[in-house]
């Protein structure tokens, strides 16, 4: 099965502890991927975390909307 949902994420950020409980409560798998590991993203995403990514695409930064989230999803998995 494919992770669908990745979090792009830098440690001590209180944002991306925001987003990865509403991952949680969304129940749907996701990668967490730390930008301080790869300059590439580091340059591209900066202090613009968290971002997350639904199928390979930008869906959000800073805050997941998690009735958009969940709209999405149904909606790209029904397509």
């Amino acid at each position: 099965m494919t992770t669908r949902l990745t979090l792009l994420t830098r440690p001590g950020c209180h944002l991306c502890d925001d987003a990865k409980a509403v991952l949680d409560r969304v129940g749907e798998p996701y990668q967490e991927i730390n930008i301080e590991d790869s300059e590439e993203l580091e340059d591209e995403y900066g202090f613009r975390v968290p971002v997350l990514m639904l199928d390979g695409k930008e869906h959000g930064y800073w805050r997941v909307e998690e009735d958009r989230l969940r709209r999405d999803l149904r909606l790209s998995s029904a397509g």
